[in-house]
């Protein structure tokens, strides 16, 4: 309903106009609400972090588990916040280091893909754009919300910095009108989520977990030719980031498979170590096994396919073409 997205739109406005310092109030009470009421997701939270440290004592892993809870709050408002920050503000916030990286691939004539994981306030990093000197279109893959009034109202605030938001199902096609346009882009794929059944090719040791990855970056940046970077996020103090751009390839054709996916996760892995308040552990990243996908499914040429699916059935007998 356009009236419902008018007063959520107009709510968001006025209260995303409030300085940062009655955010971080909000965020406050908002950690208070989430963690010592409701104990928002608490269960996933401390199983995740809990299997993910092994090494770490009770009190350590509990300092991680508020340490979460604390930053949490603060991206939910420093998310709103972004609906009215000017690009001074936000420029000032979010710092990236090494873009001229981007630019020199970009001036070459080599679009780029970029990895980024949950880490730190992921929104932000849709200012990357202001710090760009190139002529490329930051792109950054997204899932749709269902409610579309929502969704306008999300895509309004991550695209003000001259971002566009490209729906996952969209991917491959929007690149290839990109290349057909010869518009040189750079796309962001935030691809620590866990993959849908068919989408589980391959499995790594991520945080002490025997986990299914998502390769679809590497697929499209092979199939692309993509120069492909990793955003190192990290948060410098409250309401103030800083991400380096490292590069991993500029030629994703020549690697094998999965050699890139496994280099993202190497450096994502090192990043959430270094701070790993700040991931996203609310994500129930490890829901899938792989006993459970052995025992429901299989590859066959290379796609995933249940186990109880009719093409996996033996074909009934031909009728003979003759009758007697």
């Amino acid at each position: 309903m356009k009236v419902l997205y008018y007063i959520v739109l107009a709510v968001w406005y006025v209260f995303s106009l409030l300085p940062l310092r009655v955010h971080y109030f909000i965020s406050d009470l908002l950690f208070w609400l989430l963690y010592g009421v409701l104990g928002y997701r608490k269960k996933v939270i401390r199983r995740n972090i809990k299997e993910s440290f092994p090494e770490k004592t009770d009190d350590e892993r509990y300092r991680i588990e508020r340490g979460f809870y604390h930053f949490f709050c603060d991206y939910i408002v420093e998310s709103v916040k972004l609906m009215t920050m000017t690009p001074e503000n936000l420029k000032r916030r979010m710092v990236f280091k090494g873009v001229e990286q981007i630019d020199e691939a970009i001036n070459s004539g080599q679009s780029c893909a970029v990895y980024l994981g949950h880490l730190c306030n992921w929104e932000w990093i849709t200012s990357l754009p202001l710090w760009m000197k190139s002529d490329a279109q930051l792109g950054q893959i997204y899932h749709p919300i269902e409610n579309k009034d929502f969704d306008r109202l999300f895509l309004r605030s991550r695209q003000r910095m001259g971002a566009v938001c490209i729906p996952m199902q969209d991917t491959l096609r929007r690149m290839v009108e990109y290349r057909r346009a010869k518009q040189p882009i750079v796309i962001g794929f935030i691809s620590d989520q866990k993959p849908h059944w068919v989408n589980i090719h391959h499995w790594i040791d991520f945080l002490h977990h025997d986990t299914p990855v998502l390769t679809g970056t590497e697929r499209i940046a092979k199939k692309m030719n993509y120069a492909v970077f990793f955003m190192d996020v990290r948060r410098v103090k409250r309401g103030y980031y800083e991400a380096e751009v490292i590069p991993m390839t500029r030629e994703p054709q020549q690697l094998k498979d999965y050699e890139l996916t496994d280099m993202y996760f190497d450096l994502l892995e090192k990043s959430i170590k270094r701070a790993p308040e700040f991931w996203l552990w609310s994500h129930d990243r490890w829901k899938r096994t792989r006993a459970e996908f052995n025992e429901r499914f299989e590859v066959i040429d290379g796609k995933v396919i249940a186990k109880d699916h009719p093409d996996n059935k033996p074909a009934p007998p031909k009728k003979p073409w003759y009758k007697f």
